[in-house]
């Protein structure tokens, strides 16, 4: 497989995602122009190098359990210790702890990268980065001092522990329980399922974040406290010491990610001998205050979990296009130019179909990345603004949340509809696992359910987002979409085609199924707002697509891009009107057929 496509990496981060604004304004000191595209070019390197080869190992092998302990496939280990000693995993880290704070967005776009290359492998050190935000955050000093080094260089990984067999979704069901000791320390007790990477033989420790509540917590969401719970209790040079009352019991067979370990995790199972029971925890943040803490961590994950379906997205892509090249059916009548015909069968990729198929891949694909880079960008502005502009910060802080629904969902939806278009292409190559194409596609499989299943990021998208400020967030945002499209307007280029009447119909459409659900929800019709949140949220990703290839078509007018930009307007967008339709009048007929679930009739 290729590299990861670094130029395009660069420019929708740069040009469409506003990173080179950013660091015009100063904002970001410690990037510019040519670190950004080092940083790049290298991890693209490395992606290619080292990481892709053992993908397909990875996956083959899978990670092995035995005795409550995990073995990473051939080669993982002495790939995440040059990963790590390479500095990737403590790019966007507090500096104070050994990272280089250069910014989520940067740490996004490499991240595309990783998962381009190996999904897989990516997997783990998100959670890390994910964990370091909560603890940077929210844990005391003492803590900080003792775990926050380690994790920023990744020589220990962290966890994130929520999901109990009765509480999924719904964490006011969790039943992991946490006793106070004298000590100041925590007593934890619980089974923890679907725990990613929480057991294996990368580092020498584990950090788990772990959601328990306390013998006097309110009841619901309300009553939920987070704890830092090591495999190994540090000794006083800092080193793993006694092993701590928390074991993987098992591990998942799944349809994808064999090499990442999901694990049911037992806390408190008196399983240190001369012990007694209970994981010694230590609480971050404020005792029944943990969700808060938690979403910093999910917040991040969310986002970078977005990266991994653009990473796997664009990785279908390029296996498919390769295969197209190559692969020779028929004869078309549509050749690359300076090919002569003749009576040899035509290349795949010269068939109408074929090329609207990876039209249609690398258009969704390019859409997500740049809606995930946007929404990295406005985090980075965020933390900049933090000190300086309360209220600027406030406002990137609030575009940040609107579109990290968006990221992760409609990314993740991508990579799904992506990767089993590119086995399409492939055709019966496309089924057998020899190619690759497969394995993207089972892999790609489970983003849109974890951190938060994609209904749930529709739900928040409606129900919390777009009303924030009283509608200003969202307001801002539509109308840097209009300028953009009266920008092309304006331009009257004929090679634009019918872009502009085709994004202003859209952008129509998403204002439209916008006001109609905070009107539903301004009136307590909360059930037909949620009867359209998930049709609305890929409305709102397919607008923001086509906006955001007309930026980079007007920032760069180079026919490749302007053509791809056209078909995307053009093909791709108008479904928002059919999404408009369902979110605005389909809440009636979806009762309905609902209530022929329920009674059974159905």
């Amino acid at each position: 497989m290729p590299q990861p496509p670094v130029k395009e990496i660069a420019f929708t981060l740069r040009t469409i995602a506003g990173l080179d604004a950013a660091m015009e304004e100063g904002l970001l000191p410690d990037l510019a122009p040519d670190l950004v595209e080092a940083v790049l070019e290298e991890a693209a390197r490395f992606a290619a190098e080292r990481m892709e080869p053992l993908d397909a190992i990875g996956d083959r092998q899978g990670a092995r359990f035995k005795d409550g302990a995990v073995t990473m496939p051939d080669g993982w280990r002495e790939l995440y210790r040059d990963w790590t000693a390479g500095g990737w995993n403590a790019i966007a880290g507090p500096a104070e702890y050994g990272g280089q704070e250069l910014g989520t967005a940067l740490a996004a776009a490499v991240s595309e990268m990783w998962n381009h290359a190996s999904m897989p492998f990516a997997l783990g050190p998100l959670l890390t980065i994910g964990a370091v935000e909560a603890l940077d955050k929210h844990g005391s000093q003492e803590l900080k001092r003792v775990y926050l080094e380690k994790l920023v260089s990744g020589a220990w990984m962290g966890t994130m522990n929520l999901t109990e067999p009765q509480a999924g979704s719904d964490l006011a069901a969790l039943r992991s329980r946490a006793e106070r000791r004298d000590d100041g320390s925590y007593r934890i007790f619980g089974q923890k399922i679907y725990i990613t990477y929480g057991e294996h033989d990368l580092t020498d420790n584990i950090v788990h974040l772990v959601l328990a509540r306390l013998p006097d917590a309110p009841a619901g969401v309300k009553g939920i406290s987070l704890f830092l719970v090591p495999k190994f209790l540090p000794d006083e040079a800092g080193d793993p010491g006694r092993r701590n009352d928390v074991v993987c019991h098992s591990i998942e067979h799944k349809l994808g990610i064999h090499a990442s370990p999901t694990c049911t995790m037992l806390f408190g199972e008196g399983t240190v001998e001369g012990e007694e029971p209970g994981a010694t925890g230590f609480l971050i943040g404020e005792e029944n205050r943990g969700l808060a803490c938690m979403f910093t961590m999910m917040n991040n994950a969310r986002l970078m979990v977005g990266m991994e379906g653009v990473g796997i997205a664009d990785a279908a892509y390029d296996k498919a296009l390769a295969y197209a090249r190559d692969r020779r059916q028929g004869r078309a009548t549509r050749l690359a130019p300076g090919v002569e015909k003749s009576g040899e069968m035509s290349p795949i990729l010269a068939h109408p179909d074929i090329a609207r198929t990876l039209l249609t891949m690398k258009g969704l694909t390019d859409g997500a990345r740049a809606i995930a880079f946007s929404c990295a960008v406005a985090i980075d502005r965020a933390k900049a603004y933090g000190k300086s502009d309360p209220d600027k910060a406030r406002a990137w802080q609030e575009r940040a949340n609107l579109l990290t629904p968006i990221a992760k969902a409609f990314s993740t939806d991508v990579a799904c509809e992506v990767a089993s278009m590119g086995i399409q292409v492939h055709g019966g190559m496309g089924f057998v696992e020899e190619t690759g194409a497969a394995r993207l596609m089972r892999n790609a499989r489970i983003t849109p359910i974890y951190e938060g299943t994609n209904g749930i990021q529709a739900i928040d998208l409606v129900v919390r987002k777009i009303g924030q400020s009283g509608g200003a967030t969202v307001a801002a945002l539509f109308a840097e979409f209009d300028e953009t499209v009266a920008e092309v307007l304006r331009r009257n280029a004929p090679e634009f085609g019918e872009t502009a009447s085709c994004l202003g119909a859209a952008m129509d459409d998403l204002r439209a199924a916008t006001e109609y659900l905070q009107g539903c929800l301004d009136s307590g019709e909360s059930e037909a707002a949620l009867a359209g949140a998930t049709p609305y949220l890929r409305l709102f990703g397919l607008t923001a697509s086509g906006v955001y290839a007309a930026r980079g078509a007007l920032a760069d007018t180079s026919t490749e891009r302007v053509a791809l930009c056209r078909f995307v307007a053009e093909n791709l967008v108008p479904e928002t009107s059919g999404l408009r339709r369902t979110v605005v009048t389909g809440a009636a007929s979806l009762a309905a057929a609902h209530d022929l679930l329920l009674s059974g009739a159905a």
